[in-house]
């Protein structure tokens, strides 16, 4: 069961923001920065565990840690509101086909919960080929999608013109050292409607601050 809350469009704190962008001015905002892994490779090594897996931990959380990050549109009746929380869907690539498939992990704060249950994810998904997106069923599920083949400079997701998708789109590519300093690109996609270049620093600023926690554990 999906939960949410429905936010008072008179009273929500971008009131005016949100009026020019989801009316006169239709359009998203994103950003492509990278952020310093060394940490977290080390530890990932260090503990065994996969690296893919614990940034899609932490990118979580930093995304469920703030309702500006869990906001939906329901178009069917013109409302603004704010999921309770939003799941990652990941995604694993066939090289067989060079084609990947969507795979749905539910979100859970404790991390051995989520690290089991993303890893079985990904493994139920690599026995298809299908894509198997299912958006309407999931619609407090945001993109989470790696990119291990380059380490990037810039990537934009583009979407059509006035369509309100709420939900952050998230990329990032292959890690590569500079300086000693191991740099990863992610790229964050939100709507203009409910996120400004504030925001969407914002994640970045919160993921580094998570991935500097976490390996303190």
């Amino acid at each position: 069961m999906t939960n949410y809350r429905i936010v008072d469009k008179e009273t929500y704190y971008r009131k005016g923001v949100f009026r020019h962008f989801s009316e006169d001015c239709k359009c998203s905002v994103s950003m492509t920065a990278r952020i310093d892994v060394a940490d977290l490779a080390a530890y990932s090594k260090e503990k065994g565990s996969k690296f893919y897996v614990n940034f899609l931990y932490l990118l979580s959380k930093t995304l469920n840690s703030r309702d500006d990050y869990k906001m939906g549109y329901l178009w069917q009746t013109n409302e603004l509101i704010c999921y309770d929380v939003i799941n990652p869907t990941q995604y694993v690539f066939h090289e067989d086909t060079e084609t990947c498939s969507p795979v749905y992990t539910t979100y859970a704060e404790d991390y051995d919960v989520f690290y089991a249950g993303a890893l079985n994810d990904l493994e139920t998904a690599k026995k298809t080929r299908e894509y198997g997106l299912d958006m309407a069923n999931h619609p407090n599920w945001f993109d989470a999608s790696y990119i291990p083949w380059l380490s990037y400079d810039s990537l934009n997701v583009e979407l059509p013109d006035g369509h309100l998708f709420f939900p952050p789109i998230v990329n990032w590519g292959k890690y590569r050292e500079e300086n000693g300093r191991l740099l990863m690109p992610v790229s964050v996609r939100l709507n203009h409607a409910i996120a400004d270049g504030y925001l969407v620093a914002n994640v970045f600023r919160l993921l580094q601050k998570e991935i500097e926690s976490f390996v303190r554990r």
